[in-house]
Protein backbone atom coordinates (compact mmCIF):
# COMPACT_ATOMS: atom_id res chain seq x y z
CA UNK A 1 0.00 0.00 0.00
CA UNK A 2 1.18 3.38 -1.14
CA UNK A 3 2.06 5.37 1.68
CA UNK A 4 0.13 9.04 1.73
CA UNK A 5 0.43 12.69 3.16
CA UNK A 6 -2.11 12.84 6.09
CA UNK A 7 -2.57 16.30 5.03
CA UNK A 8 -3.20 15.32 1.30
CA UNK A 9 -5.78 12.66 2.51
CA UNK A 10 -7.88 15.32 4.94
CA UNK A 11 -8.77 17.54 2.15
CA UNK A 12 -11.25 17.06 -0.69
CA UNK A 13 -11.35 16.72 -4.36
CA UNK A 14 -13.34 20.58 -5.76
CA UNK A 15 -16.94 19.64 -5.71
CA UNK A 16 -17.37 22.38 -8.26
CA UNK A 17 -14.73 20.33 -10.52
CA UNK A 18 -16.86 17.07 -9.93
CA UNK A 19 -19.77 18.37 -10.84
CA UNK A 20 -18.43 19.85 -14.43
CA UNK A 21 -16.58 17.05 -15.29
CA UNK A 22 -19.54 14.43 -14.66
CA UNK A 23 -21.83 16.60 -17.09
CA UNK A 24 -23.36 15.04 -19.99
CA UNK A 25 -22.68 16.19 -23.44
CA UNK A 26 -26.62 17.38 -23.84
CA UNK A 27 -26.76 19.25 -20.49
CA UNK A 28 -26.82 22.75 -19.59
CA UNK A 29 -24.04 23.42 -17.62
CA UNK A 30 -24.02 26.12 -15.04
CA UNK A 31 -21.58 25.03 -12.49
CA UNK A 32 -17.78 26.80 -13.29
CA UNK A 33 -17.34 30.17 -12.29
CA UNK A 34 -16.04 31.36 -15.65
CA UNK A 35 -16.54 34.38 -17.93
CA UNK A 36 -17.60 33.05 -21.40
CA UNK A 37 -16.33 36.11 -23.08
CA UNK A 38 -13.00 35.88 -24.63
CA UNK A 39 -10.53 37.95 -23.51
CA UNK A 40 -10.32 41.02 -24.98
CA UNK A 41 -8.36 41.76 -28.05
CA UNK A 42 -5.82 44.41 -27.04
CA UNK A 43 -5.07 41.88 -24.15
CA UNK A 44 -4.55 39.26 -26.40
CA UNK A 45 -2.06 41.25 -28.37
CA UNK A 46 0.19 42.32 -26.00
CA UNK A 47 0.67 38.46 -25.43
CA UNK A 48 1.48 37.70 -28.83
CA UNK A 49 3.70 40.65 -29.26
CA UNK A 50 5.60 39.54 -25.75
CA UNK A 51 6.08 36.01 -27.78
CA UNK A 52 7.25 38.07 -30.77
CA UNK A 53 9.75 40.26 -29.05
CA UNK A 54 11.23 37.12 -27.08
CA UNK A 55 9.88 38.11 -23.61
CA UNK A 56 9.40 34.38 -22.84
CA UNK A 57 12.38 33.96 -19.57
CA UNK A 58 11.79 34.43 -15.88
CA UNK A 59 11.21 37.46 -14.56
CA UNK A 60 11.53 39.01 -10.91
CA UNK A 61 10.06 36.57 -8.30
CA UNK A 62 7.51 38.81 -7.24
CA UNK A 63 6.61 40.03 -11.02
CA UNK A 64 7.44 42.76 -13.59
CA UNK A 65 8.16 46.00 -11.82
CA UNK A 66 5.87 47.75 -14.34
CA UNK A 67 3.05 45.38 -13.63
CA UNK A 68 3.30 45.73 -9.84
CA UNK A 69 3.98 49.49 -10.71
CA UNK A 70 0.42 49.09 -12.63
CA UNK A 71 -1.40 47.39 -9.84
CA UNK A 72 0.07 50.48 -6.89
CA UNK A 73 -1.45 53.02 -9.51
CA UNK A 74 -4.68 50.87 -9.45
CA UNK A 75 -4.95 50.13 -5.87
CA UNK A 76 -4.93 53.91 -5.33
CA UNK A 77 -7.12 54.87 -7.87
CA UNK A 78 -10.05 52.01 -7.51
CA UNK A 79 -9.27 50.97 -4.08
CA UNK A 80 -8.20 53.48 -2.10
CA UNK A 81 -5.50 51.74 -0.76
CA UNK A 82 -1.50 52.41 -0.47
CA UNK A 83 0.06 49.62 -1.34
CA UNK A 84 3.84 50.36 -3.38
CA UNK A 85 5.23 47.85 -5.66
CA UNK A 86 7.27 46.10 -3.51
CA UNK A 87 4.25 44.92 -1.15
CA UNK A 88 2.68 43.44 -4.35
CA UNK A 89 3.50 40.05 -5.46
CA UNK A 90 1.70 38.84 -9.09
CA UNK A 91 1.03 35.21 -8.63
CA UNK A 92 -0.55 32.22 -10.63
CA UNK A 93 -3.95 33.42 -10.36
CA UNK A 94 -5.57 34.79 -6.81
CA UNK A 95 -5.79 30.69 -5.68
CA UNK A 96 -2.04 30.76 -5.20
CA UNK A 97 -2.36 34.04 -3.63
CA UNK A 98 -4.43 32.59 -1.29
CA UNK A 99 -2.70 29.47 -0.87
CA UNK A 100 0.76 31.20 -0.08
CA UNK A 101 -0.92 33.84 2.33
CA UNK A 102 -2.24 31.11 4.48
CA UNK A 103 1.00 29.25 4.20
CA UNK A 104 2.51 32.38 5.26
CA UNK A 105 0.39 33.43 8.27
CA UNK A 106 -1.27 29.89 9.41
CA UNK A 107 0.85 27.71 12.14
CA UNK A 108 0.22 24.14 12.99
CA UNK A 109 -3.05 24.45 15.65
CA UNK A 110 -4.14 28.15 14.59
CA UNK A 111 -8.00 28.88 14.20
CA UNK A 112 -9.47 30.84 10.79
CA UNK A 113 -12.78 32.03 10.70
CA UNK A 114 -14.19 31.02 7.10
CA UNK A 115 -17.97 31.75 6.10
CA UNK A 116 -20.43 28.86 5.84
CA UNK A 117 -21.06 28.59 3.11
CA UNK A 118 -17.77 30.03 1.46
CA UNK A 119 -15.49 29.56 -1.50
CA UNK A 120 -14.89 25.80 -1.45
CA UNK A 121 -10.70 26.50 -1.64
CA UNK A 122 -10.44 28.34 1.90
CA UNK A 123 -11.14 25.22 3.96
CA UNK A 124 -8.33 23.03 2.09
CA UNK A 125 -5.70 25.74 2.17
CA UNK A 126 -6.23 26.29 5.89
CA UNK A 127 -5.71 22.26 6.66
CA UNK A 128 -3.00 22.03 4.44
CA UNK A 129 -1.58 24.96 6.58
CA UNK A 130 -2.11 22.67 9.62
CA UNK A 131 -4.50 25.32 10.63
CA UNK A 132 -8.64 24.79 11.85
CA UNK A 133 -11.13 26.10 9.97
CA UNK A 134 -13.84 27.68 12.08
CA UNK A 135 -16.94 28.21 10.66
CA UNK A 136 -18.82 31.52 10.65
CA UNK A 137 -22.94 31.69 9.74
CA UNK A 138 -24.57 33.51 7.36
CA UNK A 139 -27.98 34.90 8.24
CA UNK A 140 -31.00 34.10 5.77
CA UNK A 141 -29.92 36.98 3.39
CA UNK A 142 -26.78 35.74 2.90
CA UNK A 143 -25.01 38.25 4.62
CA UNK A 144 -22.15 37.68 7.45
CA UNK A 145 -23.64 37.11 11.03
CA UNK A 146 -21.36 39.80 12.71
CA UNK A 147 -22.87 38.85 16.13
CA UNK A 148 -21.60 35.55 15.32
CA UNK A 149 -18.36 36.51 14.05
CA UNK A 150 -17.52 38.52 17.25
CA UNK A 151 -18.03 36.07 19.55
CA UNK A 152 -15.37 33.81 17.52
CA UNK A 153 -12.75 36.43 17.03
CA UNK A 154 -10.76 35.99 20.47
CA UNK A 155 -7.43 34.18 19.64
CA UNK A 156 -7.96 33.48 16.18
CA UNK A 157 -5.37 34.20 14.01
CA UNK A 158 -7.01 35.03 10.50
CA UNK A 159 -10.18 35.85 9.01
CA UNK A 160 -10.75 35.75 5.26
CA UNK A 161 -13.58 37.62 3.68
CA UNK A 162 -15.18 37.64 0.54
CA UNK A 163 -17.20 39.99 -1.18
CA UNK A 164 -18.66 40.21 -3.15
CA UNK A 165 -19.27 36.48 -2.10
CA UNK A 166 -18.85 32.91 -4.29
CA UNK A 167 -21.30 31.12 -3.60
CA UNK A 168 -24.14 33.81 -2.48
CA UNK A 169 -23.47 36.48 -4.86
CA UNK A 170 -23.83 38.65 -1.93
CA UNK A 171 -21.88 41.96 -1.30
CA UNK A 172 -21.33 43.34 2.03
CA UNK A 173 -21.78 46.84 2.36
CA UNK A 174 -18.75 49.34 3.33
CA UNK A 175 -20.85 49.88 6.61
CA UNK A 176 -20.32 46.02 7.24
CA UNK A 177 -17.31 45.90 6.08
CA UNK A 178 -16.21 48.66 8.21
CA UNK A 179 -17.27 46.75 11.20
CA UNK A 180 -16.15 43.43 10.31
CA UNK A 181 -12.69 44.85 9.83
CA UNK A 182 -12.68 46.92 13.08
CA UNK A 183 -13.51 43.83 15.25
CA UNK A 184 -10.76 41.78 13.89
CA UNK A 185 -8.19 44.41 14.73
CA UNK A 186 -9.55 45.17 18.04
CA UNK A 187 -8.85 41.44 18.38
CA UNK A 188 -5.45 41.16 16.74
CA UNK A 189 -7.08 39.16 14.37
CA UNK A 190 -5.37 39.48 10.26
CA UNK A 191 -8.05 39.72 7.90
CA UNK A 192 -7.38 38.07 4.56
CA UNK A 193 -9.56 39.99 1.87
CA UNK A 194 -10.31 38.00 -1.46
CA UNK A 195 -11.52 40.75 -3.94
CA UNK A 196 -11.76 38.85 -7.21
CA UNK A 197 -14.98 40.30 -8.31
CA UNK A 198 -15.04 43.55 -6.83
CA UNK A 199 -16.12 45.14 -10.93
CA UNK A 200 -18.66 42.61 -11.35
CA UNK A 201 -21.40 44.15 -8.58
CA UNK A 202 -25.26 45.35 -9.56
CA UNK A 203 -26.70 46.92 -6.65
CA UNK A 204 -24.24 47.51 -4.18
CA UNK A 205 -20.44 49.01 -4.23
CA UNK A 206 -17.26 47.10 -3.35
CA UNK A 207 -15.44 47.98 -0.42
CA UNK A 208 -11.87 47.30 0.11
CA UNK A 209 -10.94 45.86 3.50
CA UNK A 210 -7.81 47.35 3.87
CA UNK A 211 -9.15 50.67 4.01
CA UNK A 212 -10.24 50.01 7.43
CA UNK A 213 -7.51 48.13 9.19
CA UNK A 214 -3.74 48.11 9.02
CA UNK A 215 -3.46 44.07 9.08
CA UNK A 216 -5.18 43.66 6.06
CA UNK A 217 -4.02 41.47 2.66
CA UNK A 218 -5.53 41.85 -0.32
CA UNK A 219 -6.27 39.27 -2.96
CA UNK A 220 -7.40 40.16 -6.04
CA UNK A 221 -6.92 38.80 -9.88
CA UNK A 222 -7.79 39.57 -13.63
CA UNK A 223 -9.41 36.70 -14.00
CA UNK A 224 -12.84 37.29 -13.44
CA UNK A 225 -12.53 41.30 -14.33
CA UNK A 226 -11.00 40.36 -17.93
CA UNK A 227 -11.93 37.02 -18.75
CA UNK A 228 -8.59 35.99 -17.89
CA UNK A 229 -9.53 32.42 -15.80
CA UNK A 230 -6.64 30.46 -18.41
CA UNK A 231 -3.93 33.23 -18.24
CA UNK A 232 -3.24 32.33 -14.26
CA UNK A 233 -2.51 35.98 -13.57
CA UNK A 234 -3.57 37.10 -9.62
CA UNK A 235 -1.79 39.57 -7.27
CA UNK A 236 -1.48 39.69 -3.11
CA UNK A 237 -0.85 42.97 -1.35
CA UNK A 238 0.06 43.41 2.13
CA UNK A 239 2.19 44.85 5.18
CA UNK A 240 5.90 44.42 4.06
CA UNK A 241 6.72 42.13 6.69
CA UNK A 242 3.91 39.75 5.45
CA UNK A 243 4.96 39.88 1.95
CA UNK A 244 8.67 39.08 2.47
CA UNK A 245 6.95 35.49 4.22
CA UNK A 246 4.71 34.77 0.92
CA UNK A 247 6.90 36.13 -1.42
CA UNK A 248 9.68 32.95 0.00
CA UNK A 249 6.47 30.46 -0.32
CA UNK A 250 6.01 31.99 -3.99
CA UNK A 251 9.20 31.45 -4.92
CA UNK A 252 9.70 27.58 -3.98
CA UNK A 253 5.83 26.84 -5.71
CA UNK A 254 5.76 29.06 -8.23
CA UNK A 255 8.93 30.66 -9.23
CA UNK A 256 7.48 33.69 -10.64
CA UNK A 257 3.87 34.11 -12.51
CA UNK A 258 4.14 33.15 -16.18
CA UNK A 259 5.71 35.99 -18.43
CA UNK A 260 3.62 36.03 -20.76
CA UNK A 261 0.30 36.48 -18.59
CA UNK A 262 2.12 39.44 -16.86
CA UNK A 263 2.53 41.23 -20.01
CA UNK A 264 -0.88 40.45 -20.89
CA UNK A 265 -1.79 41.64 -17.50
CA UNK A 266 -0.24 45.32 -17.90
CA UNK A 267 -2.13 45.62 -20.79
CA UNK A 268 -5.16 44.49 -19.38
CA UNK A 269 -4.94 47.32 -16.09
CA UNK A 270 -3.43 50.42 -18.30
CA UNK A 271 -5.49 49.82 -21.15
CA UNK A 272 -8.93 50.43 -22.23
CA UNK A 273 -11.53 49.09 -19.69
CA UNK A 274 -14.81 49.64 -21.42
CA UNK A 275 -14.43 46.00 -21.74
CA UNK A 276 -15.24 45.88 -17.85
CA UNK A 277 -18.52 47.36 -17.99
CA UNK A 278 -19.41 45.38 -21.40
CA UNK A 279 -19.43 42.37 -19.50
CA UNK A 280 -20.89 43.53 -16.09
CA UNK A 281 -23.67 44.60 -17.74
CA UNK A 282 -23.93 41.88 -19.33
CA UNK A 283 -23.88 39.36 -15.87
CA UNK A 284 -26.67 41.65 -15.13
CA UNK A 285 -28.94 40.93 -17.92
CA UNK A 286 -28.11 37.31 -17.01
CA UNK A 287 -28.95 37.35 -13.66
CA UNK A 288 -32.27 39.43 -14.01
CA UNK A 289 -33.26 36.53 -16.32
CA UNK A 290 -32.64 34.13 -14.17
CA UNK A 291 -33.92 35.58 -11.02
CA UNK A 292 -36.91 36.32 -13.40
CA UNK A 293 -37.13 32.71 -14.36
CA UNK A 294 -36.90 31.11 -10.72
CA UNK A 295 -40.17 33.85 -9.64
CA UNK A 296 -42.32 32.82 -12.52
CA UNK A 297 -41.85 29.41 -10.97
CA UNK A 298 -42.64 29.95 -7.72
CA UNK A 299 -38.72 30.12 -6.40
CA UNK A 300 -37.50 32.85 -3.93
CA UNK A 301 -33.87 33.71 -2.83
CA UNK A 302 -31.70 36.77 -2.14
CA UNK A 303 -31.10 38.37 -5.32
CA UNK A 304 -27.14 38.30 -5.58
CA UNK A 305 -25.97 42.02 -5.66
CA UNK A 306 -22.58 40.89 -7.27
CA UNK A 307 -20.29 37.89 -8.87
CA UNK A 308 -22.18 35.66 -11.28
CA UNK A 309 -23.66 33.26 -8.89
CA UNK A 310 -27.35 32.49 -7.45
CA UNK A 311 -27.17 30.48 -4.04
CA UNK A 312 -30.72 28.86 -4.45
CA UNK A 313 -32.85 27.20 -1.82
CA UNK A 314 -33.91 24.31 -3.95
CA UNK A 315 -33.50 21.19 -1.26
CA UNK A 316 -31.25 18.28 -1.54
CA UNK A 317 -34.45 16.23 -4.16
CA UNK A 318 -35.01 19.33 -6.45
CA UNK A 319 -31.34 19.62 -6.59
CA UNK A 320 -31.03 15.67 -8.07
CA UNK A 321 -34.36 16.38 -9.81
CA UNK A 322 -33.13 19.52 -11.88
CA UNK A 323 -29.72 17.86 -12.59
CA UNK A 324 -31.13 14.98 -13.76
CA UNK A 325 -33.65 17.37 -16.14
CA UNK A 326 -30.20 18.47 -17.63
CA UNK A 327 -29.52 21.42 -15.67
CA UNK A 328 -26.00 20.91 -13.84
CA UNK A 329 -25.43 22.75 -10.93
CA UNK A 330 -23.14 22.63 -8.08
CA UNK A 331 -25.33 21.25 -4.89
CA UNK A 332 -24.47 23.65 -1.56
CA UNK A 333 -22.68 21.44 0.29
CA UNK A 334 -19.77 21.55 -1.47
CA UNK A 335 -19.08 24.92 -0.21
CA UNK A 336 -19.98 24.03 3.46
CA UNK A 337 -22.38 22.04 5.38
CA UNK A 338 -24.78 24.88 5.76
CA UNK A 339 -25.23 25.19 2.42
CA UNK A 340 -26.70 21.54 1.92
CA UNK A 341 -30.51 22.88 0.91
CA UNK A 342 -28.87 25.10 -1.50
CA UNK A 343 -27.79 24.95 -5.14
CA UNK A 344 -25.33 26.97 -6.90
CA UNK A 345 -26.05 28.90 -10.59
CA UNK A 346 -23.43 29.96 -12.37
CA UNK A 347 -25.03 32.53 -14.57
CA UNK A 348 -21.31 33.18 -16.80
CA UNK A 349 -23.06 31.55 -19.84
CA UNK A 350 -25.06 32.94 -22.03
CA UNK A 351 -28.56 34.27 -22.02
CA UNK A 352 -30.07 31.50 -24.30
CA UNK A 353 -28.24 28.79 -22.24
CA UNK A 354 -30.10 30.51 -19.33
CA UNK A 355 -33.79 30.35 -20.53
CA UNK A 356 -33.49 26.98 -21.37
CA UNK A 357 -32.34 25.85 -18.25
CA UNK A 358 -35.71 27.68 -17.27
CA UNK A 359 -37.24 25.74 -19.28
CA UNK A 360 -36.08 22.34 -18.24
CA UNK A 361 -36.61 23.15 -14.71
CA UNK A 362 -40.13 23.87 -15.00
CA UNK A 363 -41.53 20.28 -15.21
CA UNK A 364 -40.19 20.10 -11.40
CA UNK A 365 -41.93 22.28 -10.07
CA UNK A 366 -44.98 21.92 -11.91
CA UNK A 367 -46.90 19.23 -9.75
CA UNK A 368 -46.43 21.15 -6.05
Amino acid sequence: MKKISTRAQNIEMSGIRKFFQAAKPDSINMTLGQPDFDTPSHIKNAAIQAIQEGKTGYTFNAGLPELREALSVKFKSENNLSYNPDEIIVTAGAGEALFIAIQSLVDNGDRVLLTDPGFVSYEACVKLAGGIPDFIPLKKDLHIDQEALKEKLNGARLLILNSPCNPTGAVESPESIKALVESAMDAGVTVLSDEVYEHIIYDSVHASAGTFGDDVLTVNAASKTYAMTGWRLGYIAGPSEYMEQCLKVHQYCQTCATSISQYAGLAAYTGDQSCVKMMRDEYQARRDILTSGFTEIGVSFPVPQGAFYAFVPLGIDKTKQIMDAGVIVVPGDAFGPSGKEYARFSYATSRENIRAAIERMKPVFEDE
